[in-house]
C-alpha cells in the first residue's frame, strides 16, 4: 500500500493537469462519469494515502489501495479503473478505489493530521496519543486519524531511529520521546520523499526487512503485532519495551 510520500509523488506529476477541462472520463468505477465530463480541475491534493482529485463542487477520493498502479499520458493493458482525458494529456487509474465526496475537500479532511502537510500539528498528534495510553505505539503510528500518511515502513524505521520496541505502549513511553516519536514521523517522511524519488529508498533502510542491527549486531526480530497485525522489524536488545 502506498505510503504519503508516494501519493505526494503522484499529486505532483500529475500539476499539468491543474486548470485543464476533462473531456472524457471512462473506466469501470462505479461513479457517475457523466458527472466529470466537461469539468475543470480545480487542484490536485493529498491527504495520506489518499489522492484528491478536486472539482468545483466535489471531489474524487482515490486510494491506491494494496496494488493500485497510475500512468500518465500512457496506458496499461487491463482495464482502468479511471481514465481522465484533457486536451494535454490524460491520467489512467488502475486497481484503486474511487469514491466522490460531495462539496468543499475541505468540509471532508483535517490538514493537521497529515504528517506531510503544511497544516500539520504535532501538539494534536500528542494530545491524540494521550488519549490512546494502552494502545501499543505501533498500532497508534498507523491510525491516519493521527498521523495520516504514515504506513508500515516509515511505522518500522520511526520506531528504529528512537529506539522504541513496537509493543511498547503509547502511555508509558515518556512526554518527550513521545515529541521525538512524532517530530520524526513528519521529518522520516520527507525523506522517504526525496530518495523515493531517486529511486533510493530501499537503500536507506535501517531495519524495514532487515536480518541484523546495524547497531548492536544481532538478529533483528521479525512478527506481526498490535491489534492491526502488521509487519514489525525490530531490535529486542537496543529498542527498550515500555509496557
Amino acid at each position: 500500500m502506498p505510503e504519503g510520500p508516494s501519493i505526494v509523488i503522484l499529486k505532483e506529476a500529475v500539476q499539468q493537469f491543474t486548470g485543464q477541462k476533462v473531456i472524457s472520463a471512462f473506466g469501470n468505477s462505479k461513479i457517475d462519469m457523466d458527472r466529470i465530463k466537461d469539468q475543470n480541475i480545480i487542484s490536485f491534493k493529498s491527504w495520506g494515502k489518499h489522492f484528491l482529485i478536486c472539482f468545483e463542487d466535489f471531489t474524487l477520493k482515490v486510494h491506491l489501495l494494496m496494488f493500485g498502479t497510475y500512468r500518465i499520458n500512457e496506458r496499461k493493458d487491463s482495464a482502468p479503473r479511471l481514465s481522465l482525458v484533457f486536451s494535454n494529456g490524460e491520467l489512467n487509474l488502475y486497481t484503486c478505489s474511487i469514491k466522490l465526496l460531495e462539496g468543499n475537500v475541505n468540509l471532508h479532511y483535517d490538514w493537521s493530521a497529515d504528517v506531510m502537510n503544511k497544516d500539520w500539528n504535532p501538539k494534536l498528534a500528542k494530545k491524540k496519543l494521550q488519549k490512546i495510553p494502552d494502545e501499543m505505539i505501533c498500532d497508534a503510528l498507523l491510525d491516519q486519524n493521527i498521523f495520516a500518511g504514515v504506513g508500515n515502513i516509515i511505522k518500522n524505521e520511526v520506531l528504529y531511529r528512537t529506539f522504541i520496541h513496537p509493543e511498547s505502549l503509547t502511555g508509558k513511553i515518556s512526554s518527550d520521546t513521545l515529541d521525538t516519536i512524532i517530530n520524526e514521523c513528519s521529518k522520516y517522511s520527507f525523506e522517504f520523499l526525496e530518495w523515493k524519488k531517486i529511486y533510493q529508498l530501499r537503500n536507506h533502510w535501517l531495519v524495514y526487512t532487515k536480518k541484523v542491527c546495524q547497531r548492536c549486531n544481532l538478529p533483528i526480530q521479525y512478527k506481526k503485532t498490535g491489534v492491526k497485525n502488521r509487519r514489525s522489524f525490530y531490535c529486542p536488545n537496543c529498542q527498550t519495551l515500555y509496557s
